[in-house]
């Protein structure tokens, strides 16, 4: 046996699980603790605009529908994603912190990946209550009801539970003999397994699974969706009919817009072509926590139900406010 083989067989042999990981983030880029400084400015508005948009469901009776029920559950989605990431993000890089545990790394890796692919698929059942709304809509209440809503969004939660899980449960069959910075702004999946000494074929695999089916695939499924709701709304003789409907999809179509094109031409970039590691972290943390920043703003803008909810509530607050002080 010669010495290569040797020192093969010793690698996989021994197996090394590190006590941290070092995260490394930008390189060589002067006065980056601004980006994070703005990067704290997003996530506070984040939280601020979707605990906004959810108080308004939650206190508004009128929007205590089914259709509602996803619209809440993709702000709480986005809410939990920006604070899984956006608050370690700038504790490791503002008070330099980038040596992370490796159990925690693992769980840091868990949580931003279960809530990101959260957001895909209740973005995909947006889009079924479109679907059902527009071409079925004398059969819509019978469709789509609370239970009927409840069981799904419980289903994408155990999907993506048992995913993701597949994911970290592959990182902790890893030996980590070598290097262990970690090229990444957070606890990434790519950049954590690309470390591993040994085999990590199914590490491979079952990212591109993930990427496929949950950026790819649910993309092309709301692309199949807006099809038929096109062809469905191509039999409406009525003008001012067909633009009724089409405006209940607006706001659905600018969240897929916002949250899968920047998702989908990052990884093509970084499939196709050799991105800069600090273009890649500027790429992915805009993916990452813009789409929650902007989703409850355009719903608050773009649906003519909240608007009205939100003068409703404010015109009965103003009112209590005056009876009080009378």
């Amino acid at each position: 046996m010669s010495q290569a083989e040797r020192s093969a067989s010793i690698i996989n042999s021994t197996f090394v699980r590190p006590a941290a990981f070092y995260i490394n983030g930008f390189t060589d880029i002067p006065h980056a603790q601004y980006y994070y400084v703005f990067l704290c400015f997003v996530y506070i508005m984040t939280v601020v605009g979707n605990g906004f948009l959810m108080s308004v469901i939650y206190l508004v009776k009128t929007l205590h529908s089914a259709k509602y029920m996803i619209v809440f559950s993709l702000a709480l989605t986005d809410l939990c994603g920006s604070t899984a990431l956006i608050p370690k993000v700038l504790d490791t890089f503002l008070f330099d912190r980038r040596y992370i545990v490796y159990e925690a790394c693992l769980s840091y890796m868990f949580f931003v990946w279960f809530f990101a692919c959260l957001q895909s698929l209740t973005l995909v059942t947006m889009a079924y209550d479109r679907f059902v709304a527009i071409c079925f809509p004398l059969n819509y209440h019978r469709i789509v009801t609370k239970p009927a809503v409840a069981v799904m969004l419980l289903l994408t939660w155990a999907a993506v539970l048992s995913l993701v899980a597949c994911m970290a449960g592959l990182l902790d069959r890893l030996s980590f003999c070598g290097s262990l910075v970690i090229q990444s702004f957070y606890c990434d999946h790519g950049p954590i397994y690309r470390l591993g000494c040994n085999d990590f074929s199914p590490n491979y695999n079952v990212a591109n699974v993930a990427l496929i089916t949950v950026v790819f695939g649910l993309f092309l499924l709301i692309a199949l969706t807006y099809v038929c709701i096109a062809v469905a709304l191509s039999r409406i003789a009525s003008g001012p009919e067909r633009l009724k409907a089409l405006k209940t999809c607006t706001s659905h179509l600018i969240l897929v817009a916002i949250f899968f094109l920047p998702l989908m031409a990052t990884n093509l970039a970084v499939l196709t072509s050799s991105l800069h590691p600090n273009t890649r972290i500027i790429n992915s943390t805009l993916t990452h926590t813009v789409p929650a920043l902007l989703n409850p703003i355009i719903y608050s803008l773009k649906t003519e139900e909240v608007k009205l909810s939100i003068r409703k509530l404010s015109k009965n607050i103003r009112l209590k406010h005056y009876l009080y002080f009378i």
